[in-house]
């Protein structure tokens, strides 16, 4: 099965990192997928390659890690989301791909409280469009004012930031340049 291997995948880099290093100090759950295309056209498929991407990534890296941090009576997880999530753009078809990160988003928030006396932190960074390949091809709608993307250091910035507040978690923490309040 792909999730066994998955799983298995994720197991040996995890105990690797801690048996090297001595702990784990943060971890930031960068993986993740993106589909774009009108709900009706969403299949099974595509669905299931989301969450086995998106949620169970997540779930089994993080487990691990958690794991670890437990016995170290600290650590930070900072998840990557999406702004869409919770601040939808008209005509951007993304509502399938978007209950993954919205369920992201929940269970981080819902760690947050579950660990908070555990010295665990959770957060996540919720980026709008950024500079990289993936959006290189973006449509331009000349209906909208044109806006700068966020860069690649605007969402590590973010990152940094979160992996050392210390005493902020159950954050959901957007970097997309106010996107939002240009709903159109």
């Amino acid at each position: 099965m792909a999730i066994s291997a998955n799983r298995r995948l994720l197991l040996k880099p995890s105990r690797l990192r801690s048996n090297v290093f001595g702990s784990i100090d943060v971890l930031v759950a960068n993986t993740g997928i993106f589909l774009t295309k009108p709900f009706i056209d969403f299949t099974t498929a595509d669905f299931h390659a989301l969450v086995s991407t998106n949620l169970l990534g997540f779930l089994y890296v993080t487990q691990l890690s958690v794991k670890q941090m437990l016995k170290q009576k600290s650590g930070s997880v900072v998840s990557i989301s999406a702004a869409l999530a919770d601040r939808p753009i008209a005509g951007e078809n993304s509502s399938v791909s978007m209950i993954t990160k919205g369920g992201l988003n929940a269970a981080i928030q819902n760690l947050a409280v579950e660990y908070r006396e555990d010295g665990i932190r959770f957060n996540a960074v919720a980026p709008g469009p950024v500079d990289t390949p993936m959006h290189k091809d973006a449509a331009k709608d000349s209906t909208q004012p044109v806006i700068k993307m966020a860069t690649v250091k605007d969402v590590v910035d973010a990152v940094l930031y979160l992996s050392q507040a210390g005493h902020v978690s159950g954050e959901i923490l957007h970097v997309d340049g106010a996107l939002p309040a240009r709903r159109w």
